[in-house]
């Protein structure tokens, strides 16, 4: 019989669940824009192509803004569009304050500003403090030691041993290649990069420098960006003598993975140096009347204590807030619910005082949530990261759920493909967005662009997703809704493991709506009694958004505990599924293109609590004696 199973899996969450109030209990104070909005994260490569040569540009982004709009997006950050020779694909910058002709000029720049600014859009921009180009004119006039560039860059002597000219010391390049020293003829010494050989880091113990930096982010400001994405922040300073860093495995190879980078990375100056930046902007105003704020935040792959460093103080602010990439490190398509609560809690619990949370789960660096964790995650982790606490970044396809596109060896574009860490191919999830079904997605007109479309581009894309009756788009774009309720911007958190696989939180408010959240991660059916196994719910609930996969619909109501007059009824959620469930009204237009028609056997009648216990202890003595 099919009841029997399903009810003694309710025993089963009933008896494991536990609660974690974690330490959010809502936010009082006023809301900037940054908090409520939606980060869209653009890869401008990838995004649109204008003019047929099979590189998305700005012309490109500016003919999609309607996009993000009508998706309920409030902001967008483009990665980096300046002048470089794209031996890092950008990230190499030889003009700090021009576009790269791939890209267009500065004019398409201020176009593409005036019309997101008509929309009602904010744009941040990509900075990338720690090193440049060695192609950038500071790199050229140091190395003919033309001041004041003498020492923008971090020089240093060689070593000779038994009279051959080896580096300074063991420091590793990240990209894996060898030595993070390179020699240079003209200087006739060596230069440090921390990644691509062409990419020499700046020396920010050089008072110069970090005001330079500040020019380049006041060109930024004029021209309208409403803040920066600071890319790399912890590499800025390195130890002024150069000393070697310790070895993990004194015995094993010199690598960069086997290596503590106390040398190298996370120095205390670095702190200060963003803490002045944050000042700058703040104290960056176009005229008298304007007090809008410039968002600053800072990529930083580090421990929890390290990574909370970066939001300073009340009183002494660094980065409005540092990327929480925990749930791309930590989550993975087999994490089960304590590992989604414990990731949850690390970022609130850990936060300062006045700390406002976010939520990563993919970008132009990590393999995609839908290749990571599977397609039927997609509507889970948008679930988790739109309705928790804070503000979400989205990395563009993210909302309908598009793969990695399949990379031959022969098509690497990546300069991180190089030697020993091939393994971390970052062109996969770089691939160009998958617009519509037609010739290479509606991305270009040119039969061959930069990166291979996704081969899956004829069946799953944007055009056939907001035309499908059920889709990830669909959902997305209801939870972006969603976030504009005071419960979602200022409710508390709380945090439930009902099972070893079912996960749910609860976002409350006093006098507005309560959600809640489930989220089924494993890979078997689930059934949940959502009031007796999370405590104070109102007696009736409605499912306010499904994910694709569910089995509860848009509208079905679900009596959450029993008593002497109706029963509970049990949720049944299918494996990787997961529901946003509410005690407010389920409007029509709530449901949108979402809804279906309510069907019974979505959920299934409890009598009354006890009866669960002696049919589920008869079960377990059935089986035992079977």
């Amino acid at each position: 019989m099919r009841g029997f199973p399903a009810i003694f899996g309710v025993f089963l969450v009933l008896n494991f669940g536990t609660f974690v109030r974690a330490g959010w209990k809502g936010w009082t104070g006023d809301i900037d824009w940054w908090q409520n909005t939606i980060i869209y994260q653009i890869y401008p490569r990838s995004f649109q192509d204008s003019n047929g040569d099979g590189i998305g540009d700005l012309k490109g982004i500016e003919s999609r803004l309607d996009h993000l709009k009508d998706t309920g997006i409030g902001t967008f950050w483009m990665s980096p569009i300046f002048k470089s020779p794209m031996a890092d694909l950008g990230y190499d910058i030889a003009n700090y304050t021009n576009i790269d002709p791939i890209f267009g000029n500065l004019q398409d720049f201020k176009d593409l500003m005036k019309k997101a600014k008509k929309k009602g859009l904010k744009v941040l921009n990509d900075f990338v403090p720690n090193h440049s180009s060695d192609e950038c004119e500071w790199f050229k006039k140091s190395i003919k030691r033309i001041e004041p560039y003498t020492n923008y860059y971090i020089w240093q002597d060689a070593k000779m041993v038994n009279g051959v000219r080896t580096e300074p010391n063991n420091w590793q390049n990240l990209f894996g290649t060898g030595s993070a020293w390179e020699w240079n003829e003209g200087w006739a010494e060596n230069s440090y990069h921390n990644f691509h050989k062409k990419q020499p880091d700046l020396n920010y113990r050089n008072e110069v420098v970090i005001a330079a930096m500040e020019d380049v982010i006041k060109f930024w400001m004029d021209l309208g960006v409403d803040g920066f994405r600071m890319d790399a922040v912890k590499y800025l300073v390195e130890d002024k003598y150069c000393r070697d860093e310790i070895m993990i495995d004194p015995t094993g190879p010199v690598t960069y993975t086997n290596m503590y980078h106390n040398m190298t990375s996370e120095l205390p100056e670095t702190i200060a140096i963003i803490k002045r930046w944050r000042k700058f902007i703040e104290n960056y105003r176009q005229n008298a009347e304007d007090k809008h704020t410039r968002l600053m935040l800072a990529e930083v792959y580090a421990d929890i204590e390290h990574t909370m460093s970066y939001y300073g103080t009340n009183e002494e602010p660094v980065a409005h807030m540092p990327f929480n990439f925990f749930p791309i490190t930590d989550l993975t398509y087999a994490s089960n619910a304590s590992t989604f609560e414990a990731v949850i809690k690390r970022w609130i619990d850990n936060m300062p005082d006045g700390g406002w949370p976010n939520w990563v789960i993919g970008n132009h660096d990590n393999y995609r949530v839908a290749s990571r964790m599977g397609d039927e995650m997609v509507d889970v982790m948008a679930m988790m990261t739109m309705l928790l606490p804070g503000t979400v970044i989205t990395y563009q396809g993210e909302e309908i759920g598009q793969t990695n596109t399949m990379v031959r060896p022969d098509q690497y574009v990546d300069p991180n493909n190089n030697g020993p860490g091939s393994e971390i191919n970052r062109d996969p999830q770089r691939g160009p967005f998958l617009w519509d079904g037609t010739d290479n997605a509606g991305f270009t007109a040119q039969k061959k662009p930069w990166q291979p479309i996704n081969p899956s581009f004829w069946s799953s894309n944007l055009k056939a997703q907001k035309d499908a009756k059920y889709s990830h788009y669909q959902v997305y774009k209801r939870l972006a809704k969603l976030r504009h309720h005071a419960t979602i911007q200022r409710g508390s958190l709380e945090l439930h493991v009902l099972s070893p696989w079912v996960f749910s939180f609860v976002r409350r408010l006093k006098g507005e709506d309560t959600f809640i959240v489930i989220m089924n991660l494993g890979s078997e059916g689930e059934t949940v009694a959502v009031g007796e196994t999370i405590r104070d719910l109102p007696d009736t609930l409605s499912v306010m958004v499904p994910s694709v996969n569910s089995i509860p619909e848009t509208g079905v109501k679900i009596n959450s505990r029993a008593d002497r007059n109706k029963p509970a009824q049990l949720l049944l959620l299918r494996p990787k599924s997961a529901v946003v469930l509410t005690d407010g009204v389920v409007k029509e237009d709530d449901e949108n293109s979402q809804s279906r028609t309510q069907n019974s056997a979505n959920i299934h009648s409890v009598p009354t609590l006890s009866i669960l216990f002696v049919v589920a202890t008869i079960v377990a003595l059935f089986s035992q004696n079977s």
